[in-house]
């Protein structure tokens, strides 16, 4: 089998860019083996600055035991610097992947834009966990991929572990995709479940899913439907070849339901859930999000707790369902290590 090596930037040393160190530790060995993949960890960058190098490796066991001692990129080893952001390292650096874990930030593009901007221009195969850039800059991103002939797997930023694009873009090749529903939050699918199960108000509920460590101590995103919506723009743009945006998506969450929202719904056998939705309509897409009523026949009415989920309906194979996939900053590395993976062999 022949060797094929990434040299790997991680941007983005956060709780996914520390689960993306583990999980290439634990697996480079496995992967180098089965795929003929070695994976060099050259290059690193977080608010700090950057530390990279042109020979060798940085151990990726060594560089988190750094950070959780509480080091930063700037100051690892004899070679962090604080006068290279993550730009200044792509640019200067001898990389072949780029692997974008830098915090979201869904009000301005913040530096994952750059960072993936500059990968390209260096022809850089990326894979990427940020949805900011890819909900507000979607069309730039993708010419300028086209333009480099690289590519950009976002499976970590649609719903982490789920296949989401990935179904769509493999084994339903040759279908029309006539609509797309998606559990695509696990913070407001959980507290749903909280109300429904074990009869919490909305607000225990959302504290209970903090306590756990399912929602972050800000929500907002979560319970006001725009992290399921942002994925569903990032799916829409991805499997119908589309530029689309926050203003062309109808958005509520759940912060108005109350217990006998969820009770009356239990009534009439039926159960309430956070989707999104694409509608293909001859070539016009709908998207939404909102609270549904499911039946209890739906393939997603079933779905619970932090469990995510997501059905296409397409013309030829019917619907097709697929349900689970870990949200956690492990089940996001796992997206971008099985992105990684692909994209090296179609390298």
């Amino acid at each position: 089998m022949k060797t094929s090596k990434q040299r790997i930037m991680l941007c983005g040393l956060g709780k996914v860019g520390k689960a993306f160190l583990r999980l290439i530790d634990e697996k480079r060995d496995e992967i180098l083996s089965k795929e003929g993949i070695e994976l060099i960890l050259a290059g690193i960058a977080d608010s700090s600055g950057s530390a990279s190098v042109r020979d060798g490796e940085i151990a990726p066991r060594e560089l988190l035991g750094h950070l959780e001692s509480g080091g930063k990129a700037a100051d690892y080893g004899s070679f962090g610097r604080d006068d290279l952001d993550g730009v200044d390292a792509i640019k200067k650096g001898d990389f072949t992947l780029l692997v974008e874990t830098t915090p979201t930030n869904m009000k301005d593009i913040g530096p994952a834009f750059h960072h993936m901007m500059s990968a390209m221009q260096r022809r850089m195969t990326i894979v990427t966990a940020n949805k900011g850039p890819l909900v507000l800059q979607y069309g730039p991103l993708h010419r300028m991929a086209k333009d480099s002939k690289v590519a950009i797997g976002l499976s970590a930023a649609t719903a982490a572990a789920l296949p989401t694009v990935d179904i769509g873009v493999g084994p339903l090749v040759g279908t029309r995709i006539q609509r797309i529903e998606g559990i695509l939050n696990g913070t407001t699918n959980y507290i749903l479940t909280s109300m429904a199960r074990e009869n919490r108000c909305y607000e225990d509920a959302l504290e209970e899913a903090r306590r756990m460590g399912i929602a972050e101590t800000d929500a907002t995103l979560d319970v006001e439907g725009w992290d399921t919506g942002n994925k569903i723009i990032i799916i829409a743009n991805r499997l119908f070849q589309t530029e689309l945006g926050p203003k062309d998506i109808e958005v509520e969450g759940i912060t108005k339901l109350d217990l006998n929202d969820i009770r009356q719904a239990m009534v009439n056998n039926k159960v309430i859930k956070l989707i999104g939705s694409i509608k293909n309509s001859n070539g016009k897409l709908v998207l939404q999000v909102s609270p549904r009523q499911l039946e209890p026949d739906h393939p997603l009415s079933g779905v619970d707790y932090s469990e995510k989920g997501i059905s296409f309906l397409t013309d030829t194979m019917g619907r097709v369902t697929v349900t689970g996939g870990k949200s956690s900053p492990m089940g996001a590395a796992a997206a971008l290590l099985k992105d990684l993976v692909l994209l090296s062999r179609n390298r």
